[in-house]
């Protein structure tokens, strides 16, 4: 394989930041594994986000939508088979500031059919009323490719997994997992962080594709990115603290003091974001009465290996990474080849 982009050249990966070798009731010790669902997760996740006075939270009402109707499963796969006209202007973007988004790398129709997939999947797992029926909550499904045509279409889709594979120069592209992701009417921020915490895997070359399935203006809280991808160094010593908001609020303070640009522009129709490892981001709290439904893929070159030593900050790396030990290659079954298209030989190699 050739050299891929990896702008880290770290050494120690899933150690956020420098982990004490501490048992008890340390609230810097991550060094021990997460013992709940990913749900408990989110839940624990985001209360670790600030959200004082600085944060709006003036609510907003958004204009009611044209509907669009949703594509077809026809549509939706050949739409998603298109390769995607990425420029070098585009990567070279990716590469300097550890993000891009894309235009119109979804129709209004897929963005539509989308929308109705995650939906149906949440409402179906959590037995709510999504856009109002609940408030105050990030919902989240992982592994949903697995269950549901439409959205395994849009997970190990090879428009999708062809622009990852162009952005951190991999030959070939595995999935890690897929990700349901609504923030809710009322849910509030975000945390600052890099996804270096979060993924176990032994590389740089590693990003996620943020796809929205609607567009998102500022007040329902779309991804924002701080630029260029090395401020990570600025705040790789701040330590993290897994019961309050101090790692977040440092983070920000930092970044505030040397003056670090933040990319938080809204998201139009179709737009698509897909940021690296390394890309330190964050999202505002959703103010409007829509749930903000999105899903977030995660690639990773081929060849690459599990850490040594995962945390709890991996959440529930096991059922992503099944039958992979510590150190060992991350090539699970649940972990198909993406792109090239060519490597994807059906249902029953890569996911039964």
């Amino acid at each position: 394989m050739k050299q891929g982009y990896s702008p880290g050249n770290k050494t120690i990966k899933n150690t956020p930041p420098e982990a004490p070798e501490k048992t008890g009731d340390d609230p810097t010790n991550v060094d021990h594994p997460w013992e709940d669902d990913n749900q408990a997760w989110w839940d624990w996740y985001l209360t670790l986000a600030d959200n004082n006075s600085e944060y709006s939270t003036d609510h907003v009402d958004l204009p009611n939508d044209v509907a669009v109707t949703p594509a077809d499963n026809d549509t939706v796969a050949m739409a998603l088979a298109e390769p995607y006209p990425l420029s070098s202007g585009q990567i070279a973007d990716f590469r300097a500031n550890g993000y891009v988004k894309l235009p119109d790398v979804l129709s209004p129709p897929l963005v539509s059919r989308l929308r109705l997939a995650i939906r149906t999947y949440l409402e179906d797992r959590f037995k709510v009323s999504l856009d109002g029926g609940v408030t105050a909550r990030f919902l989240s499904a992982e592994m949903a490719w697995l269950d549901d045509p439409a959205l395994r279409a849009f997970t190990l889709s090879p428009r999708i997994a062809g622009i990852a594979a162009a952005l951190i120069g991999a030959d070939a592209v595995r999935l890690y997992h897929d990700n349901l992701l609504s923030k809710e009417p009322g849910s509030g921020r975000t945390p600052w962080h890099y996804d270096d915490h979060h993924f176990p895997l032994a590389t740089d070359q590693v990003l996620t594709a943020w796809i929205p399935a609607q567009p998102i203006p500022r007040a329902m809280g779309p991804l924002a990115f701080a630029k260029p991808i090395n401020v990570w160094q600025l705040v790789k010593d701040v330590p993290f603290d897994k019961t309050n908001t101090s790692y977040d609020r440092r983070v920000a303070e930092i970044f505030r003091k040397q003056n670090v640009a933040v990319e938080d522009g809204p998201f139009a129709m179709g737009e698509v974001s897909f940021h690296h490892n390394l890309s330190f981001h964050t999202a505002g709290p959703n103010r409007t009465t829509h749930s903000r439904m999105v899903l977030a893929n995660t690639f990773y070159a081929d060849g690459a290996r599990l850490v040594d030593r995962p945390t709890m900050v991996s959440g529930d790396w096991q059922k992503f990474l099944p039958g992979v030990a510590p150190g060992g290659l991350a090539a699970s079954p649940l972990n198909p080849v993406c792109w090239p298209q060519a490597n994807m030989t059906g249902k029953d190699e890569n996911h039964g």
